[in-house]
């Protein structure tokens, strides 16, 4: 998942969230060849594509090979957002780490072929879009959304002698993927504050081309990332106060339905996330953080369940 989402009363939000996740393992070891590594990359682009808009579902994701019990594929993303204060300019950005640790074999597929591969992806996503007031609480939100990303392979390829390895095997020895990605989302927004609880409900939908650049001579590739997200909180005082302030309860649920070449790529096609924690108020106080929330989530899906903890920052 992402972080804890984005608080929309025109303040900026950060989060970091960790999340652990469990899919059925994939058979991974292939041949190297320049056709099957330029799917690879394709592959690695729409692994990208998880990480290109806020969502509480992927924005931290963790895929483990069951047979072996480790990891093979995980993204951590720190993510902020909001309409400036007294204006309707809406800001959001996200960076994400990855690392994706696929198996190749070369195509005599002998065990000493194998060539064990790890590839490093780091991505920069940024939108602006504008509020559009539709009726009460509610306003329309298109924005406009643009991406930057770089992933390095390193590998410790032993099947060929470097005079004669092909361009697939010197990528995955040392190579890099160079991607930027342009496209755009359209949200309706819901928000009714009141003293006594605070309501948010957010619809998206949204549409990322990531195509790559400047990259390693064996590999070019392009993915079409798209999303339709539901995103709903609650927020009310629980009796207790701190810093001055009521600590209040928060209730939140999240849909993701993923789309274009993102369904089914990790084994599911949507991701439901219930999330429940707590939010410390420290806006009576001189400092820069004005409210601290601590969400615990549980998400479940098709061939998917896993659990977040997530920490959000309003400023």
């Amino acid at each position: 998942m992402r972080f804890a989402k984005n608080d929309r009363r025109s303040r900026h939000l950060i989060g970091l969230a960790v999340a652990w996740m469990l899919a059925p393992a994939a058979a991974l070891a292939q041949a190297v060849t320049d056709a099957e590594l330029q799917k690879r990359a394709n592959a690695i682009l729409t692994l990208m594509g998880f990480a290109v808009t806020p969502d509480v579902t992927t924005g931290s994701l963790s895929l483990t090979d069951q047979t072996a019990g480790n990891p093979y594929f995980r993204q951590t993303s720190l993510s902020g957002g909001g309409t400036l204060p007294g204006r309707r300019l809406y800001l959001e950005g996200t960076l994400a780490y990855g690392r994706y640790d696929p198996d190749f074999a070369t195509n005599d597929d002998s065990p000493a072929s194998r060539v064990a591969v790890k590839w490093d992806s780091l991505l920069g996503t940024g939108g602006v879009g504008w509020d559009f007031p539709l009726a009460p609480h509610l306003v329309l939100r298109p924005i406009f959304n643009f991406s930057i990303g770089r992933i390095e392979s390193e590998g410790t390829v032993t099947a060929a002698p470097p005079a004669t390895r092909s361009p697939a095997l010197e990528f995955l020895s040392n190579g890099r993927l160079n991607a930027y990605g342009l496209g755009g989302s359209l949200m309706l927004d819901y928000e009714r504050y009141r003293p006594g609880k605070e309501i948010d409900v957010e619809l998206r939908y949204s549409s990322i081309h990531l195509q790559s650049f400047d990259s390693s001579q064996a590999v070019e590739g392009e993915a079409d990332a798209q999303t339709l997200s539901l995103w709903s909180r609650y927020r009310a005082p629980t009796g207790m106060t701190a810093l001055e302030r009521p600590v209040r309860y928060v209730l939140e649920y999240a849909y993701t339905r993923f789309l274009g070449d993102l369904d089914g790529t990790l084994g599911f096609t949507y991701v439901n996330s219930f999330g429940g924690g707590l939010e410390l108020d420290s806006s009576a106080r001189d400092v820069y953080v004005t409210r601290s929330r601590l969400m615990v989530r549980y998400k479940v899906g098709n061939n998917v369940t896993g659990w977040a903890v997530g920490l959000g920052l309003s400023f």
